[in-house]
């Protein structure tokens, strides 16, 4: 175990076709994993990923386990090829439940089914059209917070993503997010890009869904996690399952605290993070969370062996 060491698991958006092609190509285990998921889904998870069609893979409840797959599948193959263990996990969003698998707190194949339905439950509480979310660049939290106030009027609009300083995604009914862009423009934001997402995840709007999860949340034998756990909905890390059934549920309607989570981890000395997952969305954020902080990746071969290479 090494205590400067994190690793850290996306969320939505990471997805890409083809992620993992060459590692999959290259270590039976990934395909594997794949295998494993599939067998649980009940499709072909891998074929999935590889030939699509993208908006199959797009959808919430094909992205979730998809996500989830792949950085498990990363983190198998990261502690086969003699990687250290980390002295920490988190994950953004979704990735909180990739964080639980490699802490041992479910198997993939509970991950695997638990995200499919938080998927479905996701989208089923807002009818495609209805919600939005947007990321808003290069303005204080104070600002956005306040810019979502003033813009509900009676509909729901909130910061749900602290992804880091001046850079704050919100999520709310459609018209809302439509108002609170040109708010947070009017207060000086650099950009207001509307995201394509079919879901506004993390707002009051996904309340209902996570009464329904709290079913298939309390179905599952959870065990403790082996290597502490940061929490988004709390940003420190679980004491105890309660707390960490209760936050995953909280998680659905309540925002992710990336930043402070980040700041958590290298406030207990971890500033080496590894994001284990497709793509590099977590790298580009963690390095303006907190200072000193280095974030390395495994999506590729030759990041896979950098990696490996540099934490030995």
């Amino acid at each position: 175990m090494s205590a400067s060491v994190a690793f850290v698991f996306p969320g939505q958006g990471s997805q890409s076709l083809g992620m993992l092609a060459e590692l999959g190509a290259q270590y039976p285990l990934i395909q594997d994993t794949f295998k494993e998921a599939s067998d649980a889904l009940g499709y072909d998870l891998w074929a999935l990923t590889q030939q699509g069609p993208e908006e199959n893979l797009n959808q919430t409840d094909k992205t979730q386990p998809a996500i989830l797959t792949a950085s498990v599948a990363l983190w198998r193959l990261w502690l086969a090829e003699g990687g250290v263990r980390p002295a920490f996990v988190a994950g953004h969003s979704l990735g909180e439940y990739s964080a639980l698998v490699a802490a041992g707190s479910l198997s993939l194949s509970e991950a695997v089914k638990l995200v499919e339905r938080r998927g479905q439950l996701m989208q089923e509480a807002v009818p495609a059209g209805q919600g939005g979310m947007a990321a808003i660049l290069g303005l204080d939290d104070a600002d956005v917070i306040a810019a979502c106030a003033e813009a509900a009027q009676g509909e729901v609009v909130s910061a749900v993503n602290f992804n880091s300083p001046g850079q704050v995604v919100i999520a709310g009914a459609k018209a809302a997010v439509e108002r609170a862009i040109e708010a947070c423009k009017a207060k000086g934001a650099k950009r207001a890009l509307p995201l394509p997402v079919s879901v506004p995840s993390h707002c009051e709007l996904m309340r209902p869904a996570a009464e329904r999860f709290a079913e298939s949340v309390a179905a599952i034998d959870w065990q403790a996690p082996q290597i502490p756990l940061v929490q988004n909905v709390s940003a420190s890390v679980v004491s105890d399952l309660d707390t960490l059934k209760t936050d995953l549920l909280q998680q659905l309607y309540k925002p992710v605290r990336w930043v402070e989570s980040i700041q958590a981890l290298a406030a207990n000395g971890a500033l080496q993070l590894v994001e284990c997952g497709p793509g590099k969305v977590l790298a580009g954020l963690n390095k303006r969370c907190a200072d000193g902080v280095n974030t390395h990746n495994l999506n590729t071969p030759d990041a896979f062996a950098a990696t490996l290479a540099a934490l030995a």
